[in-house]
């Protein structure tokens, strides 16, 4: 574990596009839900087996996501995370959410070895939860907006907030986000490709890293993301079911230049 840069910002983490593995652990395995659906989606064994696997693959980056505490709001996995913290090597980044409220729990994990917490439900309620972690711990403040119908939705995906993604990404960047993590929910798990368009629209409102989430089913989609001007990419379902492999996504975004 590392102590916290005070210069850090955001941008440090993503001097490269990377193609993220996603983790979601729901008791105490992984899923990949469907549409944010709980009940849906298939399990994919033991989240250590899942980390190890993309390791091997040569991720930089690993996603983690507590499924039951961001229905349920509060942390409900943090065995299995433990678990998966203590078996990946220090050159691996983790960012954790679900279930993360208060400031006390983000910085608990940040001091145990997380690289960035997520922040979805708890930002939009407390939007002053953002700048103070970003006080301690300098761009380590992921803030997910999850949209359904081009609205900002929480309380794992089930409750409208009324928010622009874009508008609310800006709104962000000036609390003291470090990265943006947006999810087209409408896409999510489904194989059904991405939606260029809105994660354009978010890019464009910020200047912070952009971490584009939900729908991909190809290594187009991958290369399209790269060139809309997403710092990175969350893959879970395609990964899982072998749609494509880590290290051909990551090669094939590598050949291309992201969009001017």
């Amino acid at each position: 574990m590392s102590e916290p840069d005070p210069t850090a910002s955001g941008a440090d983490w993503f001097p490269e596009f990377e193609v993220i593995p996603a983790v979601d652990v729901q008791d105490g395995s992984v899923v990949q839900l469907v549409g944010g659906e709980r009940g849906t989606g298939n399990r994919y064994g033991d989240p250590v087996e899942a980390a190890d696997r993309w390791t091997d693959a040569d991720a930089r980056t690993l996603h983690l996501v507590d499924l039951d505490g961001a229905f349920e709001g509060e942390r409900a996995n943090a065995d299995a995370i433990r678990a998966v913290v203590d078996a990946v090597d220090d050159g691996v980044n983790l960012q954790l959410g679900g279930g993360v409220r208060t400031t006390a729990d983000a910085r608990g994990l940040l001091d145990a070895g997380i690289d960035r917490v997520i922040l979805g439900t708890a930002a939009v309620e407390t939007p002053e939860i953002v700048g103070d972690i970003d006080d301690t711990h300098p761009g380590s403040v992921v803030v997910s907006l999850d949209a359904k119908g081009g609205e900002v939705v929480v309380a794992g995906w089930t409750e409208g907030t009324g928010l622009d993604p874009a508008e609310a990404a800006a709104r962000y960047e000036a609390a003291g986000a470090g990265v943006i993590l947006f999810t087209n929910v409408d896409v999510e798990g489904q194989l059904a490709g991405i939606d260029r368009e809105a994660v354009a629209r978010v890019v464009d409102a910020v200047d912070i890293p952009v971490i584009a989430s939900g729908g991909v089913a190809t290594v187009d989609d991958v290369v399209a993301l790269k060139r809309a001007g997403a710092a990175a990419v969350v893959v879970g379902t395609a990964l899982y079911e072998g749609k494509f492999t880590l290290r051909a996504a990551q090669a094939a975004a590598d050949d291309v230049e992201p969009q001017a």
